[in-house]
């Protein structure tokens, strides 16, 4: 029955954990809320989208002029956010990058809407998948570069109807920019320049499906 299904994969996770972190690598894994979830329904829960068209980025000019930044201690960033069972992982990571960027350029600290971007932005697949690059294109072409609150347009983690037009439009956004793949340099001058930038990595292995802390490493 269902019972026993969740108990055998929970209990196969436990050994991958038990052996993983007797290894006592760079991080740590652990029984969590996906524990009990197969790969592919874990992957399910992913949503940025490899197959869409990808842009080119132009280098910046300079270099850094800082060994680091945290641009958390500056506080222009928003606490982590939860996108539940919806792969809208491209939504969030646009959002929060627009609102620390925003913050840097106005001195205010918003929440924007996730959930306009998920149910809006025709280039994307709501929660199955995204880009963050697709995202700002609609923002700057088909909302004059604004967006929504959270708290008018609050996240349901699912698909739903445009309804951007409901409500009062914030933030300014009229350009954006790519890093270059691979090119440490580039990023680190544009988090310098720019503000904290939208990512996305590969959360599909086990280890970061059963990811507890430290720093992420997975050559596989």
């Amino acid at each position: 029955d269902e019972y026993q299904t969740r108990f055998g994969i929970f209990m196969a996770n436990a050994r991958l954990v038990k052996e993983h972190n007797a290894a006592k690598g760079k991080f740590t894994t652990g029984l969590n809320k996906f524990a009990a979830m197969t790969p592919s329904e874990y992957k399910a829960l992913l949503g940025f989208r490899m197959d869409l068209a990808q842009r080119k980025a132009v280098k910046s000019t300079k270099k850094a002029s800082v060994e680091s930044l945290d641009w958390r201690e500056k506080g222009v960033v928003n606490p982590i956010k939860d996108q539940a069972q919806c792969g809208s992982c491209w939504a969030f990571s646009a959002i929060q990058a627009a609102e620390s960027v925003n913050c840097i350029k106005s001195g205010k600290l918003e929440r924007y809407s996730e959930q306009n971007l998920v149910d809006c932005v025709t280039a994307c697949y709501g929660c199955n998948g995204g880009l963050m690059d697709a995202s700002y294109e609609y923002i700057i072409d088909s909302q004059n570069g604004h967006l929504n609150l959270e708290a008018d347009y609050p996240y349901t983690a699912v698909d739903g109807t445009c309804k951007y037009a409901q409500y009062t439009p914030v933030a300014s956004i009229t350009k954006y920019v790519n890093v270059n793949q691979n090119d440490e340099d580039d990023l680190a001058a544009k988090v310098e320049t720019y503000g904290p930038v939208a990512v996305a990595i590969d959360a599909s292995n086990w280890s970061f499906q059963l990811y507890t802390g430290g720093i992420y490493d997975e050559p596989s």
